[in-house]
């Protein structure tokens, strides 16, 4: 018996996905097993040297070592704008813009403040679970819509009832999608400020993954939308672009009402990201181009590979244009727990199931690119003692 109960929020609260996953990794370490983990997406390549350059003499200067703003530093949101104005064409200025400690950091602030205890929030499934947590923290309802493969993995807005979007405050999209990989055209997100204005609703785009792009494909803001800069907010990450998982951070960006309502809840509970990152992040923001296309080149190898070893053992798998993530159909009468239960136990393979990200993800694993391309040979070799 605890001390205290925890609140009704913790106890209905499952197991964080991850922290499941790095449990059983522990467990079979100890056994001694060979792993090729595919599990969570942390990118093994390092922090690029010019960062770290720029950070080692950051972390000198002791105007560093006092309190950040909790918005960020002026000109660490002069290089997001400028970063915004370059890959997008987008003129979005520093006012509309607010450093974070990484993109989920703001993602599970912004609701609490707009939701109101019974509030909605249309969340999507299979989802990153932040969006249903932080909706849950912040006292709020989710409605949760689904995302399903014969659709490509987007939301049908004429599915969902009308009287739902007329309560919804938010709406969570994320695309490049973690963890289908699915992608969207600009014509979807025109569709998605067109429900937003006509219901009233905000539109919080996680955009994290918006530089790992291939194929020529390159993933659009939702600011490219007319009309949007009303409606959206949209939450960047410095973590995969430019492998600073550890570093913490990211920014917000958007409607300027959206943004202050963000920075007012963070002024009351965080700090604001250490100011020798924020510059860091800066000279990322605005020297790292060729990081960018290098990266991408990394990981269109890699899922290259993936999808021959998934294509020798018959694996129906959605092929990624963006994001690290492969979407893997488990056979038919398989679960999502029991296909990465296999995979563990038969060949070694950490992959995550598929319905860690809720009811719609059941019946796929997700498998995160973030193992060199020996590993991935082997894990080629070991699929064929996969016996499902």
């Amino acid at each position: 018996m605890s001390w205290i109960d925890p609140s009704d929020k913790i106890k209905n609260l499952p197991v964080y996905p991850f922290v499941k996953l790095e449990r059983i990794k522990a467990e079979a370490k100890k056994q001694g097993k060979d792993l090729v983990d595919f599990g969570i997406g942390d990118p093994d390549l390092p922090t690029p040297e010019f960062i770290l350059k720029a950070m080692a003499q950051a972390v000198r200067d002791p105007e560093n070592h006092k309190y950040p703003t909790s918005a960020g530093m002026p000109s660490f949101r002069e290089a997001a704008s400028r970063f915004l104005e370059r890959r997008f064409q987008i003129k979005m200025g520093p006012e509309r813009i607010v450093s974070l400690i990484g993109s989920k950091e703001g993602l599970a602030h912004f609701p609490l403040g707009y939701l109101n205890p019974g509030d909605l929030a249309l969340v999507p499934s299979p989802a990153y679970p932040v969006y249903k947590t932080s909706t849950l923290f912040a006292g709020g309802e989710s409605y949760i819509f689904p995302l399903k493969e014969e659709l490509g993995f987007l939301p049908d807005f004429e599915a969902i009832p009308k009287g739902l979007l007329s309560r919804a405050k938010i709406l969570f999209l994320n695309y490049p999608n973690n963890p289908t990989g699915a992608v969207c055209d600009l014509a979807f997100l025109d569709q998605a400020v067109y429900y937003a204005k006509k219901y009233h609703f905000w539109v919080v785009q996680d955009a994290a993954y918006c530089e790992v792009c291939f194929d020529g494909y390159l993933a659009p803001s939702i600011f490219e939308v007319k009309g949007a800069e009303d409606c959206a907010i949209e939450f960047h990450s410095l973590s995969k672009t430019f492998n600073m998982t550890g570093w913490r951070l990211g920014f917000a960006a958007g409607a300027k009402d959206a943004i202050d309502t963000l920075a007012k809840v963070k002024s009351n509970i965080d700090s604001g990201v250490f100011q020798a990152v924020q510059h860091a992040g800066m000279v990322a923001l605005d020297q790292g181009e060729q990081t960018i296309l290098e990266m991408r080149k990394i990981y269109q190898r890699r899922r290259d590979l993936l999808a021959e070893a998934l294509d020798s053992v018959g694996l129906k798998y959605l092929k990624p244009k963006a994001t690290f993530y492969f979407w893997v159909k488990a056979p038919k009468g398989v679960s999502s727990e029991q296909m990465a239960g296999a995979l563990l136990d038969q060949a070694g393979i950490i992959a995550s199931p598929g319905s860690g990200y809720g009811p719609e993800g059941e019946g796929y694993v997700r498998f995160a690119l973030v193992v060199k391309e020996d590993r991935i040979q082997e894990a080629a070799k070991r699929l064929k003692n996969l016996d499902l």
